[in-house]
């Protein structure tokens, strides 16, 4: 029987037109970017697999935006960014595969060990009151667009998801608990 993995993501900014966005991700231009987080994303994540998506998903053709969509393996929860209108909400939950979602935020057990607060923008869940790795609350978050995963070094629970700082690719969720645990380890 097949488990699905889980994944996150944030800010694929499907056709979003701008230099300023495609460009230090390192593409010549938007559809460029579009087809590398398609053939990228569909190399990571497998049909069933599930994706959690925190935001920012499409910008300017929302009609091309829909189809790069519906490209895309997995299923998805749908976590809305400052760019995810009302218009775009309801063509995602019309027109693409979605578990659930339609959340500002989303908080959630994994593996009945770890809480999850899963958010767009960036958010203190958590400090160094607690002693062990798993009584924390772990933010997985998009929207700042920054090539490193980590919204600030001395805090390893906020953690950056976006196409940013994970080379266009969705994240699994296993590797980011690993990439966490070594940071805490590091600066405890």
């Amino acid at each position: 029987m097949y488990m699905p993995e889980i994944f996150l993501t944030s800010d694929m900014h499907f056709c979003h037109n701008k230099e300023f966005l495609y460009k230090p991700r390192g593409f010549s231009s938007a559809e460029e970017m579009n087809e590398t987080i398609i053939e990228n994303w569909n190399k990571t994540v497998g049909e069933h697999d599930i994706v959690y998506v925190l935001g920012d998903i499409m910008l300017n053709d929302d009609d091309k935006g829909i189809e790069c969509m519906q490209r895309l393996n997995g299923e998805f929860f749908l976590i809305w960014g400052n760019h995810d209108t009302d218009k775009r909400k309801d063509r995602l939950f019309r027109e693409c595969r979605y578990m659930n979602g339609g959340w500002y935020a989303w908080n959630f057990k994994y593996n009945n060990k770890y809480s999850i607060y899963l958010s767009h923008y960036p958010t203190i869940t958590s400090n160094f009151d607690q002693k062990h790795f798993s009584q924390h609350v772990f933010n997985f978050h998009g929207h700042t667009h920054q090539p490193v995963n980590f919204f600030d070094e001395k805090n390893p629970f906020m953690y950056h998801v976006g196409m940013d700082s994970h080379n266009c690719t969705p994240v699994n969720i296993e590797e980011a608990f690993a990439d966490i645990k070594k940071q805490w380890e590091r600066i405890k």
